[in-house]
């Protein structure tokens, strides 16, 4: 049985305690911690397992709310991970993480959909919010038309991804979530890159066009990371 196969057969039982369960956690802690989520692990698997929250101090809602709807992206990921990447599915993933938060009640954040201002990664710039669809629906082409994807390709997409910046707000875990779901599809070893990790991966991307091997090497430390949870499971 393939990963994809797994964790499908896995959702569809619900079961406790094994690579699904642990991989919603795991993933959906350390992504959204990298991009500033304050919940810890233990309050993390305690929304996963109980739909309930433990805190001695306060919580952001926003916290909690991307938690769960980070749960449902993964889910959505296992469901379609078959599937072509496009537009569609990305914009989709971008839907379920961001609908309902305080962002979504803002008149110029547009949830599931491009960027409407400029935004910086690292202190750098990314695409003009008017050049954004033309540079994903080109990235998408050239990604689309390679007929073996290995491992290299998808670290290059996601590069190419953050670079584009294609939503104001969420880019990071849309991002990941593609990678997982191109990992998936492909049968290749996913990636989960862990918090305590960020800063290598970030060198990591800003330093891509130098030093390629700086963000491989974190990735494939993150395949490490998930092949002990298909041991642990």
């Amino acid at each position: 049985m393939n990963i994809l196969q797994r964790l499908r057969e896995e959702k569809s039982i619900k079961l406790s305690g094994g690579l699904y369960h642990e991989l919603q956690i795991r993933m959906t802690y350390n992504s959204n911690r990298i991009e500033g989520s304050n919940l810890t692990e233990e309050q993390t698997r305690f929304i996963f397992e109980t739909n309930t929250i433990i805190s001695e101090n306060g919580i952001l809602i926003d916290d909690i709310l991307e938690t769960i709807h980070h749960f449902r992206a993964i889910d959505y990921v296992i469901d379609n991970a078959e599937n072509k990447l496009t537009e569609k599915l990305i914009k989709h993933l971008h839907y379920i993480l961001k609908h309902d938060t305080k962002d979504s009640t803002l008149s110029w954040f547009v949830v599931g959909d491009y960027k409407k201002f400029l935004n910086t990664v690292g202190g750098n710039e990314t695409a003009k919010p008017e050049d954004v669809a033309k540079k994903i629906k080109s990235l998408l082409t050239k990604y689309n038309a390679k007929k073996n994807i290995v491992i290299n390709d998808i670290i290059e997409f996601h590069v190419e991804f953050e670079r584009i910046h294609p939503f104001q707000d969420g880019n990071g875990r849309v991002g990941r979530l593609i990678a997982l779901k191109e990992c998936l599809k492909n049968n290749i070893i996913p990636f989960i890159i862990e918090d305590s990790k960020k800063f290598y991966y970030y060198r990591g991307l800003s330093e891509w066009n130098h030093v390629k091997g700086y963000l491989i090497d974190t990735c494939l430390d993150g395949q490490d990371t998930f092949i002990k949870l298909l041991n642990l499971c």
